[in-house]
Parts: structure tokens; C-alpha cells; sequence
């Protein structure tokens, strides 16, 4: 396997760390609406993710700033041609952050509720935005001898990138909603239970349509392999928080992101930017990688970083591995 190829997996890599840890942040966010009968219940949601939810997200930084020094070419195109998109990404990204630290400073049931509300927003539109964004780099966009993009923002918006922004809506959601009956205790915890299969059961038929059609239009046997995958951990999910084994239903969903981002990356290659007016047009992992030397060194430093984010990461979520209950937030009331 020559730099570039191995650069383009490294990339595959960092976005699927991406979407699995702050995937279940997005899908904590948006289940506000459907479990949060009370500010209480609210209040626990929010802080099973409060902890971890600023690291998680500093990965989709990595994953760019890894795409832009491996594929310069890769980076320009995306970032100007979906920088709508990506702008509108960026601003849910920031209403979110700032609703998580500006919630409680009032104390006004209209005041948590309008931020509430922007913790929803802020979560769905970027797990709907990023599913359109890949959808639509797999599929190929009109792109011009220069490699720049000649489309608009509505254009993305077409059936197979909406149904990819479906898909990872409803995936997002559903390890969000298996999160909160892993962190969770009680009837908060049923509930999420019951949610996670009714989203687990709808989030299987809309990835199935969405991979199969990937697949015959543009997969290989790596990309069928690794859906077909995605598709059988996904039901094993399902299963087992039926079975109410939560720690086992989040590794599974876990997975099925992971598959199924492979599957993407697997269809895509070997091209990392298709144009769909012309193939001659097409950005590739040759044609829009760094030089040689640029990629060695980031080898070396990716060889030594990895592994100490991956510790790191890890010893924080041991760290707050235990559940959050009610009992935990009356108790911090009272102590104010």
C-alpha cells in the first residue's frame, strides 16, 4: 500500500472516530423532545454527554486538518464547493456548544427551553448535513477542469444525498438514544430502551435502502462486504437492548457506523472527489494527495499521535463511566 492509499484510510479513520463519539452526542441532543418529561429528566440527558462531548467533537478538526496537509486538492474542492453546507454545519456546532454552557445560567422554564431547543437544532442539522455531504462525495458533483465545484447548495439536496442525510440522522439518533440507557438508571432508562428499538427498527430499513442503493450504483465487493455488515450489527443492536444488554447494543451501534463509514470510503475508492459531468474532471487519491516527503513525516507523527489520543480518550471515558441518575441532580440542586 503506497502513502496516499494509506493517507486515504487514516482519513476514513479519523471520520468514523468522528462520527461514532460525537454521533451519540447529536443523538443525546435531538432525544430531548422524546425523553425529557421534565426539566429533571432534561437536566440528566445532557449531562451523560457533558463531560465528553467538547473532546469529542475536536476529532472532525483532526479529520480536516489530516485531509487538508494529505489531500490539499481533496481539501479545496470540498471545502469551498459544500462551504455552505459546511458553514451551517459549523453554526449548529456553535449554537450547541453554546447552549450546553449557557443553559443553566437562568432560571426561567422559558429560558431552558428556548436553549433546549437550540441543543436539538444544533444537534440534528449536522447529523443531517454530513450524511447529504457524503452521500453527495460518493455519488460525484459537477466539477470543472480545475477541479472546482459548479453546483449549489440545493443541488446537494437531491434524493441520494437527502436519503444519506436520513440515514445518519436516524443512526446518529438511535446510538444516542442506546448512550442514554447505558448512562442512565430507571424509568429514564426504559424509556430510552423502548425508544432505541422503535428508532433501531426504522434507522435499519432507511440504511438498507440507503447502502443498497450506494452499492449497486457505485460499490465493489469491499463496499458490499463491509454494508452487509453494517446491516447485520445493526439488527444485533436492536436485539440486544430488546434483551436490555445496553453496553453490548452501543458497541454494536458503534459499529455499524464505523461499517458502514468504511462502506462509503470503500465505494469511493479509488477517487476522492468524483465529477459527475466528466470522469476526466475527477479528483483522485493520485492526482490530489501531498508529495511524498509530506506524507512521511505525517506518517511519523500520525504512528506516535494516534495511539496517545486513542489513550487518552479512553482513560476519560473511564473516568466518567458512571450512570447519571435524578438522585445526582436533585442532590446538586440542593447543594446550591
Amino acid at each position: 500500500m503506497d502513502l496516499p492509499t494509506l493517507w486515504f484510510f487514516i482519513v476514513g479513520f479519523f471520520f468514523v472516530g468522528y462520527f461514532v463519539l460525537d454521533g451519540f452526542d447529536f443523538g443525546v441532543g435531538m432525544s430531548l423532545p422524546f425523553l425529557g418529561k421534565d426539566d429533571t429528566d432534561r437536566r440528566v440527558l445532557i449531562n451523560t454527554i457533558g463531560p465528553v462531548w467538547d473532546l469529542n467533537e475536536t476529532w472532525v478538526i483532526v479529520a480536516g486538518a489530516a485531509l487538508f496537509a494529505a489531500f490539499p486538492e481533496w481539501y479545496a474542492t470540498l471545502f469551498s464547493g459544500f462551504y455552505l453546507a459546511l458553514l451551517l454545519i459549523l453554526l449548529a456546532l456553535i449554537v450547541r456548544g453554546v447552549s450546553f454552557e449557557y443553559r443553566h445560567q437562568g432560571s426561567s422554564s422559558r429560558w431552558k427551553a428556548w436553549f433546549d431547543g437550540m441543543i436539538v437544532v444544533g444537534s440534528a442539522v449536522p447529523a443531517l448535513l454530513w450524511g447529504v455531504a457524503f452521500a453527495n462525495i460518493v455519488q460525484g458533483v459537477p466539477l470543472d477542469a480545475g477541479h472546482n465545484y459548479t453546483g449549489t447548495l440545493f443541488d446537494l439536496l437531491n434524493p441520494y444525498g437527502l436519503l444519506g442525510g436520513l440515514t445518519t440522522l436516524l443512526l446518529f439518533f438511535t446510538h444516542g438514544v442506546v448512550f442514554v440507557a447505558l448512562k442512565t438508571e430507571g424509568e429514564l432508562r426504559e424509556r430510552a430502551r423502548k425508544l432505541a428499538v422503535r428508532a433501531g427498527v426504522l434507522t435499519i430499513v432507511v440504511a438498507a435502502v440507503f447502502l443498497v442503493w450506494t452499492n449497486l450504483a457505485f460499490g465493489g465487493v469491499a463496499s458490499w462486504i463491509l454494508a452487509a455488515l453494517a446491516a447485520v450489527v445493526l439488527i444485533a443492536s436492536v436485539l440486544s437492548t430488546v434483551r436490555g444488554a445496553d453496553r453490548l447494543a452501543f458497541g454494536l451501534t458503534a459499529a455499524t457506523i464505523g461499517l458502514a463509514v468504511l462502506s462509503l470510503f470503500m465505494a469511493l475508492f479509488p477517487n476522492v472527489m468524483p465529477a459527475s459531468n466528466d470522469p476526466a474532471n475527477s479528483l483522485t487519491i493520485a492526482n490530489a494527495s501531498s508529495t511524498p516527503y509530506t506524507l512521511t513525516v505525517m506518517s511519523w507523527v500520525a504512528l506516535c499521535a494516534i495511539p496517545l489520543v486513542l489513550v487518552y480518550q479512553g482513560w476519560t471515558y473511564w473516568v466518567f463511566r458512571k450512570r447519571v441518575t435524578r438522585a445526582h441532580i436533585t442532590a446538586a440542586e440542593a447543594a446550591h
